[in-house]
């Protein structure tokens, strides 16, 4: 879920220049669940930080008649962002990779989620999924084909790739491929996607749930992330001639620091603790810290899709990435990784052969709770770079708030808040009135 603010837009001009004013504890100190500051952010209700929308992220919302959205900043004053801005700690970290190596990073999401249906029972409402069949079953596509046509539509119109979907592992269980762009395009296209497909849904009497664990017994939902490195429009990650695992140095390096950060990574892409209950062994989510070619059990895969020569890679793709993480503050925390395996001139330990090598050999695990990603944040310095002090220490009051809401009582899996997950540093956008 997303946070929003809607002005009239006769308003945008003078909210363009001098923002929306909202308190420190609104924008980055409030749990998934709470109204009151987390503890320890050291953020509270007193002062202002303004909004300033960005007008180059400004479009129409194709479902309404006279409304748009924008994504917005979080700035001191206009023109002076905010230490806590998610997207500007994102620019700090594109600049650094740029400025140093000359290289861009380019994106592909993938959105799983929920299709549930309502249905009332003695008096209640209750949500289930709208199919029961198998991964990627005709008959779970062809009950939900008419929200696909229109969640296509308004994505295509938008200038959002789809490059797929198909019915996932779960019951009622779907997946979204967007398409490969660099990487703030990409992330703009991530969050316009998910109001898009929540809305459609939502026109057609159901409930899409990005939550990364939406039943006990059922697949957790990710955005797996894919990555790979361009210089001057050229994929550098592929090798360009014979290479041991089929990627160049470069891109070896880069993902060497990805994998060496990996369990302080996850402090930023697994966020909730129901982010934790998705990542277990033999369910191809990342439960230990290594990496294979082609490997769906590893939380790290190098990729060699339809297209590319035999032995070579493109990109690699990390498992631990779901939606109640801040994709800013996300792919800031791996790209940064990645720039760390450059400057260090990393190389990757020897990949997993298939997942019963996986399961076999029992690698390290990775953080298994938000407690564990914590620890390992706290013991991984390299964050400060472009994270201030303040930033990490509400990063981690809110994470601890999150295990005391949801880990100390008993998780009832009987009737989730669906749509209620999100990082409290979440993106904000402002809808606009005509």
């Amino acid at each position: 879920m997303h946070n929003l603010q809607v002005i009239p837009r006769e308003r945008l001009s003078f909210v363009k220049q001098h923002g929306l004013g909202l308190s420190p504890a609104c924008l980055a100190a409030l749990s998934s669940v709470s109204n009151a500051p987390a503890e320890d952010t050291k953020l509270t209700f007193t002062g202002i930080v303004r909004l300033i929308p960005d007008l180059s992220t400004r479009c129409k919302i194709l479902w309404e008649k006279q409304q748009e959205m924008t994504l917005a900043d979080m700035c001191i004053e206009p023109g002076k962002p905010w230490e806590y801005c998610p997207r500007e700690v994102f620019r700090k970290v594109v600049k650094i990779l740029k400025d140093e190596f000359d290289l861009v990073v380019n994106v592909g999401f993938e959105i799983e989620f929920y299709l549930l249906k309502s249905v009332i029972r003695n008096g209640k409402e209750e949500w289930f999924p709208i199919d029961k069949t198998s991964y990627c079953s005709t008959q779970a596509f062809e009950v939900a084909s008419s929200i696909f046509e229109d969640i296509i539509t308004y994505l295509e119109t938008l200038n959002i790739t789809v490059e797929q979907v198909h019915a996932e592992t779960g019951k009622g269980q779907y997946e979204v491929v967007l398409g490969y762009t660099e990487a703030s395009t990409a992330i703009i296209s991530l969050i316009y996607a998910r109001e898009v497909i929540k809305s459609v849904a939502r026109q057609h009497g159901m409930m899409a749930t990005f939550v990364p664990k939406y039943a006990e017994d059922e697949d957790g939902s990710g955005s797996h992330v894919h990555i790979s490195l361009s210089r001057n429009g050229e994929n550098v990650f592929m090798a360009s001639g014979d290479s041991k695992y089929g990627m160049s140095k470069i891109g070896e390096s880069f993902m060497a620091g990805v994998f060496n950060h990996l369990p302080a990574i996850l402090a930023f892409t697994a966020t909730h603790p129901l982010s934790y209950e998705r990542m277990l062994p033999k369910t191809r989510n990342a439960a230990y810290v290594c990496w294979g070619k082609e490997t769906t059990e590893a939380p790290l895969r190098t990729a060699s899709p339809p297209g590319i020569a035999d032995g070579l890679v493109n990109h690699f793709e990390i498992k631990a990435f779901d939606a109640c993480a801040n994709p800013y503050l996300s792919l800031a925390a791996i790209i940064l990784s990645g720039v760390d395996g450059l400057r260090k001139d990393l190389s990757l330990p020897k990949p997993v052969e298939g997942d019963s090598d996986v399961a076999g050999e029992k690698p390290r695990s990775v953080p298994d709770s938000i407690s564990d990603s914590l620890v390992a944040l706290e013991e991984d310095t390299l964050f400060s770079e472009v994270m201030s002090e303040n930033l990490l220490i509400a990063i981690k009051g809110i994470r601890k708030m999150e295990v005391k809401n949801y880990c100390e009582p008993e998780r009832d899996y009987s009737q989730p808040e669906m749509d209620a997950f999100k990082d409290p540093l979440e993106d904000f956008y402002l809808q606009i009135l005509s």
